[in-house]
Formats: structure tokens, sequence, C-alpha cells
């Protein structure tokens, strides 16, 4: 793996995704159409309703009444214990609400910022999330690298991903023999996609995959469309949100916002999906209520994005230069958080065609 000379073949995505990506601009309009049915189960990631402090038996009934096809549990702390029988008859009672499960948990990188010891070693950790996956029936492990902090200091980015591949590469046997792939994610401004394909071909693509997060992307100056046609091929888990961005006076802000009223274009990006990673579940994670500064007007913020402006920037740049403000939000508030949920899961079921039920 190299840092500053990306393969010609991610070249030619980062490019292609560019170049798609100049017909994109403000949200565009989907009231009033219909779309078709697309076979693509649609669900959401327990972080969506944090404040209520839930825990799965009680997100499972929910998902229920929503009529949802999954739900990803993406913490431990989700489950009142980890024993084979509990998480067995979540996986019982998710089968009879015609339910699929995905699990996961946060930081299996060592030396990344973010990482809780909670759990005991990275290994040891990944190991625990890979059992509670096989007991409750998910094929899938959601985690993470970091976060934006992890590409400062030395060695940058690629420290991290290094340590996260021998991580992997120690739990191999575990995850192929459970039947589960660990699905990486692009957390919160660690890795573009394109280093996050290099973590996963480094790895091993057998047993390590994407968990393809949209309102991530524009936290590491990527547009969600491009980050999605260079993840699809690797994905098997998902976080989705859409994104305003908006110029201020040293930089631009990003907002996350519920489905439908950012600035994604969301029947390409459905149509992209179908196209690309149909079998991957569509799981909302909506994260509403604040906007994040990135000041790329100083000259020290670039290095900790030193290719992202080559790669990436001008497509992410075209959605600032459209982007207008948005209000602040009650990010904290149980009401806000079902209110954005619940509009977000109406708009992919009746404006994108999402969803077996």
């Amino acid at each position: 793996m190299t840092h500053n000379n990306p393969s010609r073949r991610q070249f030619g995505i980062a490019v292609g995704g560019a170049i798609a990506a100049s017909s994109l601009g403000a949200n565009v309009s989907l009231a009033g159409e219909s779309e078709a049915k697309k076979n693509i189960s649609l669900g959401f990631d327990n972080f969506s309703l944090r404040a209520l402090n839930w825990k799965a038996d009680r997100l499972l009934d929910f998902a229920s009444e929503q009529k949802l096809d999954s739900i990803l549990f993406s913490d431990l702390d989700v489950f009142k214990n980890h024993t084979p029988a509990y998480l067995k008859s979540l996986a019982n009672k998710a089968d009879d609400l015609g339910l699929k499960i995905q699990s996961g948990t946060g930081s299996i990188c060592q030396s990344a910022a973010r990482f809780d010891d909670k759990w005991g070693s990275a290994q040891e950790h990944l190991k625990l999330a890979i059992q509670v996956a096989k007991d409750v029936g998910s094929n899938v492990v959601r985690c993470y690298l970091g976060g934006m902090k992890d590409r400062l200091g030395d060695g940058g980015i690629r420290r991290h991903i290094n340590e996260t591949v021998a991580t992997l590469k120690a739990v191999k046997t575990m995850a192929i023999d459970a039947n589960v792939k660990i699905g990486v994610e692009n957390h919160a401004g660690d890795m573009q996609a394109w280093e996050l394909v290099e973590l996963i071909e480094a790895a091993g693509s057998d047993f390590v995959g994407a968990t393809l997060d949209s309102g991530n992307a524009t936290w590491t100056l990527e547009h969600p469309q491009d980050n999605l046609e260079v993840l699809a091929p690797f994905a098997v888990s998902s976080g989705i949100r859409d994104s305003t961005i908006w110029q201020v006076d040293d930089g631009v802000k990003v907002a996350w916002n519920a489905i439908g009223e950012g600035q994604v274009d969301w029947k390409r990006y459905a149509e992209t999906w179908a196209k690309l990673c149909p079998n991957v579940p569509f799981q909302l994670e909506i994260i509403s209520g604040f906007g994040k500064p990135f000041p790329y007007q100083k000259k020290e913020f670039w290095k900790a994005y030193q290719d992202a402006k080559a790669r990436d920037f001008e497509a992410f740049m075209k959605l600032a230069r459209a982007g207008q403000p948005v209000a602040a939000g009650k990010p904290n508030d149980p009401e806000f958080q079902m209110a954005e949920l619940k509009r977000s899961i109406s708009f992919c079921k009746n404006e994108l065609g999402l969803g077996l039920k």
C-alpha cells in the first residue's frame, strides 16, 4: 500500500466519480414521484434512536411496527447480555418478525484515539463481536478504525490502517468459521473511500468488506455519490443519511439531514445501489441537528487531507457552492431523533421504492 500513489484503477474510479458528480447539485425534488419497488431491504441503525436507550428487544418491535426488513445493532451495549441463549432468542424473535439482524461494534484499532479497552484488546474486542454476530444470526460485524484525529500525528492515517489490518488478519479464521464478514465503516472522517478499499484488500476481501456510510463521506471531503461508487463492490452493510454543505468565511460547514432533506440526489443514489450492491440492506443512520466546520482555507487543515484536494475536493465543493445553511436542531432529543428517522423511512419507501414489505 502507498499513500501518495493511488493505483491506476483507483485513480480512474475517483476521476470518473468526480465527472459524474458534476451533474449533481442541490437536492432533486422527488415530490409526487412514486418509485417502483427496487427489491432492496430497508432498515435502520439503532444509533438513529440513541437517546431512547432502547435495548435490542424493543428495537426489533419498532422495526416491525415500521414494516422494515433489517436492523443494525451497531454497538455491543444494545444487548442485555452476550450469552448465547439470550442472543439466540433475539435471532428467533427477528425471524418471527421477518427481520434480518446485522450487528457490530466500535473501534477495533488499538492505536486510534477512539479505541476503548472496555472489551479488552483490539483482538479480544473483535473476537467478542464475531461471537455475538454468530449467536444473534448476523452475517456481518460492523466496526470502524477511528475518526478524523487519526489522520494527524506520526504516520497519519496509514499507521492506523496498518494496525487495523493486523487486527483483522489475526481473527480471519474465526470470522470465516463463523460465516461472518467484517464490515469496516468509513467513519467520522477517518478514511476516504479509496483508503478503505486499500485496507479491505490488504486484510483480505474474502472476509472483510465495507460498511458504507454516505454521511461520513462528507466528513472526508467526498461527494456521497463518488463514495458509493467506490465502496459498493465491497459493501456488506450500511449507515445512510443525507448531507448539506455550505460555504462559511474560512471554509465550509457540513450538516447531516433526514433522507431527502439535504443535497444528495437520492433517486440516482438508489438506482446506483440497485445496480452495484442490491443485496446489501439500505440501513438508515440518521444523525441530524448540528453542523461541523471544515476550515479548508487554513493551510494547517490540509495536513490531514493531503490527497483529498487533488482526488475529491472539487466534487465536494460543487455541493458546497450550491448549499444553504441548515438551522440547528435538537440532536440529543428523543422526539427529534424519532421524527427524523420516521421521515427518512417514509421518503425511502414512498419516493425511492426501497423496502421489501
